[in-house]
């Protein structure tokens, strides 16, 4: 099934994507995890092409939201069957509704994902242990499962992330590329979801691939996760307030360059990645290869959301800032080196806590009756990964996907805008000053 004999075409703002072969066709899917970003990304992907894709199965506890399935056509809507299923129980208890909705996949994509709160004022991800226990449940009671159903695609894949290179403990090696040793400074669930997904693909004769995209951009319902949403929470405070939209990191935040994955694009490269012979058995890095700093975000937010007194770049005079301090040393995934340090006048947490801001997001609402969701009521699962963001995501290198033939490619900018256009439908955001975002050109 290999694309490489054929042009490519573009979607929207998503140039140089790969075209396959006519007789690639009828083809099935599971998609699990479905109501999240990427699952979502991945199922509209795959849904482009009606003569590929027959027949996609989505399997979680909830079907995608009435809001997002809207953002599908009705032919799109009618390739889709959803089938309820809880994976942290037995793998017993979520075969049956596989079997009594008789599902079949050709091939399988794994985006189930818990993200358990950690304790008050820790790190997004410092409950290492009980992300462990929980993600590395879902995976495996799923892949019992499939085989009490007898269901054994030609390709799984198993969507994994930029932590799988500790960019979530410290410095690292930049690019990160595929090949790197794994960081075992401290419990990762990557990694042993990896080793079942590879032991069962080896017991049942199936082909397997991992994708680690970096930061990810895409619009769902469950934006707790989503590190670019709460930005245009701020944004559109400011404006409302009639206040500049301040940025509250230092110089080297504000300069420093970004890496995001599309979600979309990602399911772009997911799709290529299963379908293409010579891909069988190899993990690769997704990002748009669009770099991005706050610099420019920062103008474009602006823009898009009519802050009419403008941005603000970070205080000239640091040493009044806080200072937040990382691991170093031999704690740092490259053994050495001091820790990394990132500096703050406020926190997105710290600001959504002032009840003002609070209380001018409700006049939003009230003055938009179709903007529905409320990121105030729960400040540190909407605005927790924003703050995370200002330590900048590292460079996953794109060397070994491009070497194979992949060549598809985003602008982040116009793509973090087409984001926040569909939060609208979704009654997560006002409407925008602009109907077109500039390219990043």
């Amino acid at each position: 099934m290999s694309s490489e004999h054929y042009p490519v075409h573009h979607h929207g703002i998503y140039h140089n994507l790969p075209t396959f072969p006519p007789s690639t066709k009828n083809l099935t899917a599971i998609i699990t995890g479905a109501n999240g970003i990427s699952g979502f990304a991945t199922l509209r992907a795959l849904l482009d092409h009606p003569d590929r894709w027959s027949k996609i199965y989505t399997i979680s506890r909830s079907p995608p939201p009435a809001e997002m399935l809207n953002l599908l056509t009705p032919s799109q809507r009618s390739r889709i069957q959803h089938v309820p299923a809880d994976f942290l129980q037995s793998p017993q208890t979520i075969a049956e509704p596989l079997k009594a909705s008789g599902v079949t996949a050709d091939y399988i994509f794994f985006y189930s994902y818990l993200q358990p709160r950690p304790p008050a004022g820790s790190a997004p991800w410092a409950n290492a242990q009980e992300l462990v226990r929980v993600n590395t449940a879902l995976l495996t009671n799923f892949l019992s499962a499939l085989s009490l159903c007898n269901i054994k695609p030609h390709r799984f894949a198993l969507q994994t992330g930029a932590k799988n290179y500790g960019v979530h403990l410290g410095r690292i090696r930049t690019p990160a590329i595929e090949s790197d040793p794994r960081v075992t400074l401290e419990p990762n669930f990557y990694y042993p979801q990896e080793d079942a997904l590879w032991d069962w693909c080896a017991r049942n004769n199936v082909e397997w691939n991992v994708i680690r995209p970096s930061w990810i951009i895409g619009a769902v319902k469950a934006a707790q996760m989503n590190a670019l949403y709460p930005f245009a929470v701020y944004a559109a405070v400011a404006a409302h307030r009639g206040q500049p939209l301040v940025f509250p990191a230092d110089w080297s935040a504000w300069l420093m360059e970004s890496h995001h994955a599309t979600a979309r694009l990602t399911g772009y490269l997911t799709e290529w990645a299963v379908l293409e012979e010579k891909c069988r058995n190899e993990a690769f890095n997704a990002q748009d290869t669009s770099p991005l700093s706050f610099d420019r975000l920062w103008e474009e937010l602006v823009g898009w959301f009519g802050v009419e007194k403008g941005g603000v770049g970070p205080k000239e005079d640091e040493s009044e800032m806080a200072t937040v301090v990382g691991k170093g040393g031999s704690h740092n995934p490259v053994g050495g080196g001091p820790p990394v340090t990132l500096k703050f006048s406020f926190t997105l947490q710290h600001w959504a806590h002032q009840p003002e801001n609070a209380a001018a997001w409700r006049e939003i609402m009230a003055a938009n009756p179709r903007v529905t969701v409320d990121p105030f009521q729960d400040v540190e699962g909407y605005f927790t990964f924003g703050d995370a963001a200002f330590g900048g995501v590292s460079q996953l290198s794109m060397n070994k996907a491009r070497r194979l033939g992949w060549t598809g490619f985003v602008d982040t900018s116009e793509s973090i805008f087409e984001m926040y256009r569909e939060m609208e439908g979704l009654g997560m955001l006002p409407r925008t000053k602009v109907d077109v975002a500039r390219p990043l050109a």
